[in-house]
């Protein structure tokens, strides 16, 4: 079997025979944003079962496509759907993608997904700008020999999501005129949802939301010295003294929702680096 950077360039290697430019962001769109996809110029798209070491993506409303193209006048690699270690992936292969990203060029990674949400001022439809996590999967993508190609053996956490692209995001949601929050995610592994003693104490360690992914992705991003800048839209209440019923449709629903807020503030980040 190939070592993890030979797997990242093969499949680099696939990339440059339909798309030659130098990305200077990856984007990972979560639960129920696929459509975003709408909004690129597309160049290139690739089936993730056309390219080499890539996992298939078999949750819920996900694509499985890689889309090359151009967004608010960069170019842009799009997931068009994730991978998460409830499928029964490896955190190395979960976060494969964006290992690819960086070798093809990426500065930035913008990474999206649908949580649940955890503070009683949030509501459904909500968008949070993640300001920072908790990764309670139990593994982190970093675990075994380090390969210094790809990153130094412990980068530092300290600030994993870029703090002035937070402020730009912050400033975006402001001129928009929408709600836009600031807060902690915390992912777990899924695939079932919390109980509501998981809820309350995952509310009393300083999680705003929850979600079954992100952070692995950050954290290699991180280590592949890339910036990040991660929204969660909020497609549920996770209350524990009021707890629903999941209804994965109306879950989907309601990212599907929130896509104009999540457009404005993509495109609005991708606008500022480009100026």
């Amino acid at each position: 079997m190939l070592h993890l950077y030979d797997q990242i360039h093969a499949a680099a290697k696939v990339i440059r025979t339909k798309w030659q430019r130098e990305p200077h962001a990856g984007i990972i769109l979560g639960t129920g944003l696929g459509n975003f996809v709408e909004r690129i110029e597309v160049e290139a798209t690739f089936d993730y079962a056309d390219l080499p070491h890539f996992p298939l993506s078999t949750a819920t409303s996900h694509h499985g496509r890689l889309i090359c193209g151009m967004l608010a006048g960069l170019p842009v690699v799009v997931m068009q759907g994730r991978f998460h270690k409830y499928e029964g992936y490896s955190l190395q292969q979960v976060t494969l993608p964006v290992r690819v990203m960086k070798a093809l060029g990426a500065k930035l990674l913008i990474v999206s997904q649908a949580v649940g949400g955890m503070n009683p001022l949030y509501q459904p439809g909500d968008v949070m700008i993640i300001d920072d996590h908790i990764n309670l999967l139990g593994d982190n993508p970093l675990v075994g020999v380090n390969d210094d190609r790809l990153g130094e053996r412990f980068p530092d956490m300290s600030a994993p999501y870029d703090p002035k692209l937070i402020e730009v995001g912050q400033r975006i949601a402001r001129q928009g005129d929408f709600v836009v929050h600031r807060g902690v995610m915390v992912a777990v592994t899924g695939p079932c949802l919390e109980t509501r003693a998981e809820y309350r104490f995952l509310r009393l360690i300083g999680a705003d939301v929850v979600g079954m992914s992100t952070v692995p992705e950050t954290i290699v991003a991180v280590h592949s010295k890339m910036r990040v800048f991660g929204l969660s839209v909020i497609t549920d209440m996770c209350l524990p003294d009021n707890l629903q019923v999941a209804d994965v449709a109306h879950i989907i629903a309601t990212a599907n929702s929130a896509q104009p807020k999540l457009t404005a503030l993509v495109e609005g980040v991708l606008k500022h680096e480009a100026s």
